[in-house]
């Protein structure tokens, strides 16, 4: 599997459309044809997924014990306000309104790829993370990945 590469700044139209980037939308053959997903994020951003990916990820959903309340409380959270979402003839998406109140969207957005999915984040988020960025990220990285197991070079 591939994963999705790159950070683009994007603006909404007065509609809430977004013109989905050419650098990106050459790493999404199938949107097209199979559509796309948009949640809430675990921040206050929104992800997007392919449609093959979301249901990857509510094939998992659906393995979770439905008699465990925190399951029940989880799936609720995790898809609430999923939305599937269609490119138009000139590779713009149609953003949900409510989305994009929960995530803070304005007109300028930031996309960033992460592996298997994009999330979509109001740039002055976004930049407040970049502000928030650990002075030694060396530390960050050897915290996180230096237990791994495997060599990475950086």
């Amino acid at each position: 599997m591939s994963h999705f590469l790159g950070e683009f700044d994007c603006k909404l139209d007065a509609k809430g459309r977004m013109m989905v980037p050419a650098g990106l939308k050459k790493q999404l053959p199938d949107a097209e044809r199979e559509g796309l997903v948009i949640n809430r994020g675990f921040e206050k951003n929104l992800v997007l997924y392919t449609r093959k990916e979301w249901d990857k990820i509510t094939d998992d959903l659906g393995r979770l014990n439905q008699y465990e309340e925190k399951n029940r409380k989880f799936i609720r959270y995790f898809t609430r306000g999923a939305s599937e979402l269609s490119l138009d003839a000139s590779a713009r998406v149609l953003l949900p309104k409510a989305l994009l109140e929960y995530a803070g969207i304005g007109n300028d957005v930031v996309l960033l790829c992460q592996f298997n999915k994009i999330e979509v984040w109001a740039k002055d988020a976004y930049d407040s993370q970049l502000d928030n960025e650990p002075e030694n990220f060396s530390s960050l990285a050897e915290e996180v990945m230096g237990g791994a197991g495997r060599r990475v070079d950086g």
